[in-house]
């Protein structure tokens, strides 16, 4: 009788959410009413390798194009083995108080930053229009989420143009389709270009031909890549010109590109031995052959597999008739737009599946989308948060394999890793610095405020743990996250040290990560022992090690090495104001308003901080966020995002909300791409999962590995300014999908569906219920978490 009502609950819910999602998918939409003045205005799309800016020009029309893996190259960094020798005399300089000797003895211990060595754009496919010359009137580009196709339109001479352009990633090709509705009115001279190092040649069959290799000035020489474009047409004449495509009369005409290069992710210092020009012809033939409406058809199917799986309903008026960029204003003036922030969290997951698809590389500082030769930070993989930033919403928001190119990523680096943990810290197991590339190298490097940092490996070895809590894959805890979490934890065995005064174990010599503190001779250093993300991070990485070892039924000597360490590891204080201390003395800051808040890291994405098992701590972390942001901090776009996420975790959906719109407002581009400045995706990827958190969470678990979840609903929602609205799709640790629907500010129903979970708690404000359901069945509860309709 249980089973026969909780499988007819299902299918009311189900029905609901069908209605939820049609209105959703209605407003997913990025819409200006004219092109695109500079990069920051342009649109993006993406397969997961390749992408491209649609800058949707009328007359003129450049489309920047990018392939994942152009990058320049070696050489890179290596491992210093003098590091290795000077460990302990620094450890001692420090203690005895003497910091500028420590700082003095291992900077000199540092690999070499060597840069520019940069992530650079493919080139620029450009579009022009002749043989009209009249005015342009009704003009509309926009980008459809729900399609991932970025569409222009326009009116010249009585004639309307029509430009749709995506990246398959079944094809694995770029289309571009140009439509009139006037028969023959379609006349293009079509080109490929590039900024430098590139040559370009027609070749048979109405395509061009562009090639070259990464480099920077004929220095890094890096990976070699091919672009093809070819076109055809409907009525009329396609034929090649010199180096351009020519299109003549015709009533639609489409243009197919594919790329390749030598880059090998296994083993990049040895290119593989490919002919990138058949390569590409292969998948041109394929995708001709299929023609547009199939290509387009399977595109779309495609996406929306990953993307349907949520929406989200914010319950405000729709203001999708106002242009993007004049929402994105009104925002920046103080006004309140709900429905922007969910198409905002709706793009960072757009992005993140049009830039992180199984096989490819993962998300870069710029995801996939970046038009200089030198970008940014060489637009390289920052792994002291920015890197994994961008999979924090890959989970929750029903995008599980997108989170496969960073797992991937991950175990490729572990070979370097270990070199590095042998060479520089004498070590076992496996390290990696602040900052890599695809060249897969770990080294720590440049600077100690942002180079003495070896935890890289460490942080991204919890996503593999964090993927297991979602999908409760046994087969991936026992291959692959396991194994990677025993070597990390190899290393942080051996990199610890007992403190000369309490012989607790303490990580060091270390940073938190690019602040400073002041000394007692009154000048700022970083270095420091035991800084308190450090110890909170080995906690997490030794707490899920331990977790993944009972369920998997190892109980061996590395397991009794690890929780000895555990039990002696040094744990954070709270300081004399009651804020959680950034290091295991009570500094002064010089910059008390720093964007890394990383001293938090145990509230998130850590879990150690919960309200279940250190209330306190909570209290002190709160106090700690609040101290930061009166100082000015979150003044960058991707630490706006991290403290919505605080504040998420905290409860305090008033103030999550109010850097919501801190980041709408201070930190965002016109084509919706967050900015440090400058661009940046981190912050795009670090805000969506905010939402995720501040309307969902299931972090905390009770008697891991084996207890069962608490799955908190609205445990954020701002009810002011979000009073009525629904979410549907959002996963849950253990196993679950999430829908959840509010009222007035209040729950009025939820349905929790098991994908393999048995047993969690349901948590709604002060009420909290156990569940016990089958995999496969759902739950539908009302506001008092009663089964609903009884």
């Amino acid at each position: 009788m249980f089973c026969f009502r909780i499988t007819t609950l299902l299918l009311l819910v189900v029905t609901s959410t069908s209605q939820v999602g049609a209105k959703s998918w209605e407003q997913c939409r990025l819409w200006y009413d004219e092109p695109a003045s500079k990069w920051g205005e342009a649109l993006p799309i993406g397969n997961g390798r390749l992408g491209a800016m649609c800058f949707g020009g009328t007359l003129e029309e450049r489309i920047q194009l990018n392939e994942e893996s152009i990058w320049a190259g070696p050489p890179i960094p290596i491992d210093n083995s003098a590091m290795r020798g000077a460990l302990d005399p620094v450890r001692k300089a420090w203690y005895a108080g003497e910091y500028a000797r420590a700082h003095e003895l291992l900077q000199s211990t540092m690999g070499e930053r060597i840069s520019p060595r940069s992530y650079q754009p493919l080139g620029d496919l450009r579009l022009k229009l002749v043989g009209t010359s009249g005015p342009v009137i009704d003009y509309r580009r926009f980008l459809d989420l729900d399609k991932a196709i970025a569409t222009t339109t326009f009116k010249i001479d009585g004639a309307e143009y029509r430009r749709h352009v995506f990246a398959s990633p079944v094809d694995d090709v770029i289309v571009v389709r140009f439509e009139s509705d006037r028969a023959g009115s379609i006349n293009l001279e079509v080109a490929l270009d590039r900024q430098a190092d590139y040559e370009v040649k027609a070749a048979a069959g109405e395509q061009l031909i562009m090639s070259g290799q990464a480099q920077h000035g004929g220095k890094h020489r890096g990976v070699r890549w091919l672009a093809s474009l070819r076109g055809s047409s409907t009525g009329g004449e396609v034929r090649t010109e010199t180096s351009k495509i020519i299109v003549r009369n015709a009533d639609a005409a489409t243009f197919y590109l594919a790329a390749a290069t030598d880059y090998n992710r296994h083993q990049p210092a040895q290119p593989l031995d490919v002919d990138l020009e058949s390569q590409c012809a292969t998948t041109l033939d394929r995708a001709v052959k299929k023609g547009f409406a199939q290509l387009r058809e399977d595109h779309v199917a495609a996406h929306r597999d990953l993307f349907r799986r949520v929406s989200l309903d914010l319950g405000s008026a729709n203001a999708s008739g106002i242009p993007t960029d004049d929402r994105l204003s009104q925002v920046q003036l103080g006004e309140a737009d709900p429905a922007l922030v969910a198409l905002y969290f709706q793009y960072g997951r757009y992005l993140l599946i049009s830039c992180s698809r199984p096989g490819c590389l993962p998300s870069n500082l710029q995801g996939l989308w970046n038009d200089k030769l030198e970008a940014p930070w060489n637009a390289d993989y920052h792994l002291n948060i920015n890197t994994q930033m961008h999979y924090w919403p890959a989970e929750t928001t029903g995008l599980s394999e997108c989170h496969t190119p960073l797992i991937d990523f991950t175990e490729r680096l572990v070979p370097a890793g270990q070199k590095t943990a042998r060479t520089m810290f004498g070590a076992r197991g496996a390290t990696a610095g602040h900052t890599t590339d695809a060249w897969l190298w770990t080294s720590l490097i440049g600077n100690l405020q942002y180079g003495m940092w070896p935890h890289g490996l460490a942080w991204n070895a919890l996503h593999f743990a964090e993927h297991y809590r979602f999908t409760g894959d046994q087969v991936f805890l026992r291959q692959r996250a396991f194994p990677l979490l025993k070597e990390v934890s190899l290393f942080y065995v051996d990199y610890l040290s007992p403190h000369p005064k309490t012989g607790r174990l303490v990580a060091g010599p270390d940073t938190s990560p690019e602040n400073l503190y002041r000394g007692t001779d009154h000048r700022s250093y970083s270095v420091s022992m035991g800084p308190s993300m450090s110890q909170q991070m080995i906690w997490e990485v030794f707490s899920a090690t331990l977790e993944a070892a009972e369920v998997l039924g190892i109980d061996d000597e590395f397991v009794a090495e690890v929780r000895g360490a555990q039990e002696q590891l040094y744990l954070p204080q709270v300081g004399r104001d009651g804020r959680i201390m950034e290091w295991i003395n009570e500094f002064d800051e010089p910059e008390p308003g720093h964007r890394h808040i990383s001293h938090l890291f145990a509230v998130h994405p850590g879990r150690q901080y919960n309200r279940l098992d250190s209330p306190e701590l909570l209290m002190a972390a709160r106090k700690t966020i609040d101290y930061r942001l009166a100082h000015g901090g979150g003044h960058t776009g991707w630490s706006r995002a991290w403290i919505i996420n605080f504040f998420a975790r905290f409860g305090d959906g008033p103030q999550a909300h109010a850097n919501v719109q801190a980041l709408l407002a201070k930190s965002t581009l016109p084509n919706l791409f967050d900015t440090h400045p400058p661009f940046q995706i981190d912050g795009n990827f670090g805000a969506t999962a905010g939402v995720a958190e501040m309307l969902l969470q299931s972090h905390i678990q009770r008697e891991p590995p084996h207890g069962p979840y608490e799955i908190e609903l609205l445990p954020a929602l701002p009810a002011q300014a979000w009073p009525t609205g629904s979410v549907t799709g959002l996963r849950a640790r253990g196993r679950y999908e999430v829908d959840v629907a509010w009222e007035n500010g209040k729950l009025s129903t939820a349905m929790i569906k098991s994908h393999g979970g048995e047993h969690f708690w349901l948590r709604y404000g002060p009420i909290r219920k156990g569940f016990h359901i089958k995999p496969g069945e759902a739950v539908r509860v009302d506001a008092e978490l009663n089964v609903w309709p009884r």
